[in-house]
């Protein structure tokens, strides 16, 4: 039986960073999984806080200024990291963002699912609000029946699960280092690759939008803003 290597990266947002560590440290799962909380150049509230409750809760963490000088986000290294260890320790792994809360049952749902889908690269639960309906980055799942649900659209790493057969068939050392972000390349590599991907409708956690990054909500409030901060900071690049 493989285990799941699980990781967040966290950037500050300290209130719904503590909510999702624990809502990962209360899962039902039975099986073993290893965690491990990436700390990308976090304030010095939020790296104090990671290094006292890495002790009193017991997950691994690693503070980025540790290993690079590479300024945030080092979700290139943060993923290339994870890659390896999942490799070494035979396991899937599984990323879940600072601003998602987990269930009890998610971690259990998405590795049980494994067994019943076919040749799977990426296996990720949809995002609601607060409320329970689906949001941002899944809306295109409101079209969705409930379940499991093979597609060729991209996969956002809210709350995804990445198989061991993929991470030992794409080495993330090929990724394009002047890029910010990977979900969507990674989606689609696995499509290329010959993998499927899955998003399962009836897995829901719930998502709280740019909560490590507040400049990202201007997306919606002043668009124009924020295409003007992404061009001159060049700033998340997908």
């Amino acid at each position: 039986m493989q285990s799941i290597h699980v990781i967040l990266p966290v950037k500050n947002s300290l209130d719904t960073t503590l909510q999702t560590i624990d809502s990962i440290l209360n899962s039902d799962i039975q099986i073993e999984y290893d965690f491990t909380v990436y700390n990308d150049f976090s304030d010095e509230k939020t790296t104090q806080t990671l290094d006292l409750l890495s002790i009193s809760k017991g997950f691994n963490l690693v503070n980025l200024s540790d290993i690079t000088n590479h300024p945030s986000p080092n979700y290139l290294l943060i993923l290339q990291i994870a890659q390896q260890k999942a490799i070494a320790q035979n396991a899937h792994l599984l990323i879940v963002e600072s601003d998602v809360l987990v269930k009890k049952d998610t971690l259990r749902i998405l590795y049980d699912q494994l067994k019943d889908i076919q040749n799977p690269a990426l296996v990720a639960a949809v995002t609601t609000d607060e409320e329970g309906e689906i949001n941002f980055p899944y809306q295109y799942a409101l079209k969705m029946e409930s379940g499991v649900v093979h597609t060729q659209k991209r996969l956002s790493f809210c709350c995804t699960l990445l198989t061991n057969s993929y991470l030992n068939a794409f080495d993330f050392k090929l990724l394009d280092p002047s890029k910010s972000w990977y979900d969507i390349f990674i989606s689609h590599k696995a499509n290329e690759l010959g993998f499927n991907n899955y998003l399962i409708t009836s897995c829901k956690v719930v998502h709280k939008p740019h909560s490590s990054r507040p400049w990202k909500k201007l997306k919606y409030s002043n668009p124009l803003k924020y295409y003007w901060q992404k061009l001159i900071n060049r700033r998340d690049r997908i």
